[in-house]
């Protein structure tokens, strides 16, 4: 490393004098003074070291600057470059960590010209492409930002004016309202007020029969007395039969006047949950991004061999009873807990990795279950009903956490490194939901199983989906472009559940073959690896954990295996 103190020499320091540098060797790993720099230069052991002045030194990325030019273990030069291990070494290395490794090379040999190498140029220029390539993307997001911009000033007038015109049309239907409302008093009381006319006339004609019956009786002769009672008597059955004629005519019925809201709006709070739907739709974008040379970096790229799966050994660890049915999900907690969904029964079961129960949780629907992190997992619905939510689900609260809404069926599911979830919607395709905005999309594929069920898992930048109608699995890109499709009847018969290993090896289940295969990661390799002998029995789900190398198989009706892989 280089000293910590610029301004003084390393060699004069040594001897307690203070001089300024004026140069740094690399070879030597010193600054060096005037002095110092001339007698470095004419001395035979380091007359041939190549020198840079120390303005010019501190030029260079820190990151280069604290570049170790020698062991740091064993405080020696190094001389030798291990291809194997990509690294350099000092002699005591080669000795004690490399004395296997055949491929050992001279360091002078193999960093020389390394300024004008090809692997050199094409750092450069790909260091060139890659910020030409940022420019254009930020330029890209900064004009999608633009016109997000513009769009929500749009929608924010739309919304308005959507809003202006529904109440306009609510104060005409209230403007229409009350003139009905006057019209209707208007009526019932022009009834009313003519009908007490009429009473009001024969209550005073009656009073004027009272009186005069007074005077008769007091003033009036027998005779007199006779004929007048006769008259008063007709009279009288007048007035009974005008009684009587308004309570039976419904005349007296006492008449209110009241409002019957309309259904739909009355039910508008309840029924209407929104003004309306903010949708977002992930246009392809139209960047075009294309590298002057394809090339592979040399010794700075080691390119992983994927591991053949004939060598691949299973060896039975557990069976697990799970006293349920219809199993179509599972999965392997970090702890080793093991969580399966029971379709019928509306239920997920937590297994303890000893093979006890844990708890059971009911839902109003289960289908398939991943997990998240912080003792969050998710469950699908596997239903289009109101019931189609995606439950998020704290395991060890014991309760519901959250809902996605989605709206539609929902199946088999798994999630990506960033936060994507994928799920099986049947005629829909492929739908995803990105967990940290809420932002719905698709995934183009091919078709999906509309009557059974299709399950989905990812590995690196591919996603794999199986088809138990067409007997098919597939293999795309999240762009939806295929990249293989595997279909052998004679070996897998109604593949559902599915899942990688850490070398994108594709595990599936045949319910009707009654198995377990393993597809290579490319696709042209297959090799049954489970069978109803090792007791599959019409499975429907199975889980690859790639931080124990273990593979769970759950059969239909409540029995799954626990299986240790080795390859």
């Amino acid at each position: 490393m280089m000293a910590s103190n610029w301004k003084l020499c390393g060699v004069c320091e040594l001897r307690n004098i203070s001089k300024q540098s004026v140069i740094w060797c690399s070879d030597c790993e010193e600054d060096l003074c005037d002095d110092c720099r001339e007698h470095h230069g004419l001395s035979k052991g380091s007359r041939n070291h190549e020198t840079v002045t120390i303005a010019e030194y501190q030029k260079l990325p820190r990151n280069v600057i604290q570049i170790a030019q020698s062991c740091r273990k064993h405080d020696q030069k190094y001389q030798i470059f291990c291809k194997k291990h990509d690294c350099p070494c000092c002699k005591r290395c080669v000795v004690e960590d490399h004395n296997k490794c055949e491929d050992l090379k001279d360091l002078d040999d193999v960093i020389e010209g390394i300024k004008s190498s090809n692997a050199f140029q094409d750092i450069e220029k790909t260091l060139n492409e890659v910020k030409e390539h940022i420019q254009i993307i930020r330029k890209n997001r900064e004009e999608n930002l633009a016109s997000l911009k513009e769009q929500k000033k749009n929608i924010e007038m739309e919304i308005q004016k959507a809003k202006t015109s529904i109440n306009n049309h609510l104060d005409k239907l209230h403007q229409a309202v009350l003139r009905d409302l006057d019209a209707t008093f208007e009526t019932e009381n022009k009834k009313i007020r003519q009908l007490l006319s009429g009473v009001e006339k024969n209550e005073k004609e009656i009073e004027e029969f009272q009186a005069g019956l007074a005077n008769i009786k007091q003033y009036a002769s027998e005779l007199q007395t006779f004929l007048a009672a006769k008259d008063m008597e007709r009279d009288l059955s007048k007035k009974e039969k005008f009684v009587q004629s308004l309570i039976k005519s419904g005349k007296l019925n006492h008449p209110q006047i009241s409002w019957k809201f309309e259904t739909i709006l009355q039910n508008i709070v309840i029924d209407i949950k929104s003004f309306g739907e903010i949708i977002v739709v992930n246009e392809p974008n139209k960047i075009m991004i294309r590298r002057q040379k394809d090339h592979q970096a040399q010794q700075l790229i080691a390119v992983p061999v994927p591991k053949s799966i004939d060598n691949m050994t299973l060896t039975l660890r557990k069976t697990i009873d799970i006293n349920a049915n219809e199993i179509r999900g599972c999965t392997i907690m970090p702890n080793g807990r093991m969580m399966f969904t029971c379709y019928n029964q509306k239920k997920v079961i937590a297994i303890h990795n000893d093979g006890t129960k844990d708890f059971v949780m009911k839902l109003d629907s289960c289908f398939d279950i991943d997990y998240i992190d912080n003792n969050i997992i998710f469950v699908t619905s596997g239903t289009r009903m109101f019931l189609s939510n995606i439950i998020l689900f704290d395991i060890e609260k014991r309760k519901v956490s959250g809902k996605l809404l989605v709206e539609e069926y929902n199946g088999g599911t798994v999630l990506t490194n960033d936060g994507t979830l994928i799920y099986c919607a049947k005629e829909n395709g492929l739908k995803t939901i990105d967990l940290n905005n809420g932002t719905k999309g698709s995934i183009r594929s091919a078709p999906l199983s509309t009557s059974r069920y299709s399950y989905v898992t990812r590995f690196d930048k591919n996603i794999i989906y199986t088809n138990p109608e067409n007997n098919t699995v597939t293999c795309s890109d999240f762009q939806g472009t295929t990249q293989w499709e595997f279909k052998e009847e004679r070996v897998l018969k109604g593949p559902q559940g599915i899942s990688v290993d850490k070398n994108g090896n594709v595990y599936v289940v045949g319910a009707e073959s009654n198995n377990v295969v393993v597809i290579s990661h490319d696709g042209k390799r297959h090799r049954q690896i489970l069978s109803s002998t090792e007791g599959i029995t019409n499975p429907l789900a199975l889980h690859y954990d790639q931080s124990s190398n273990s593979l769970l198989v759950a059969n239909k009706q409540g029995r799954a295996f626990l299986f240790d892989v080795k390859q």
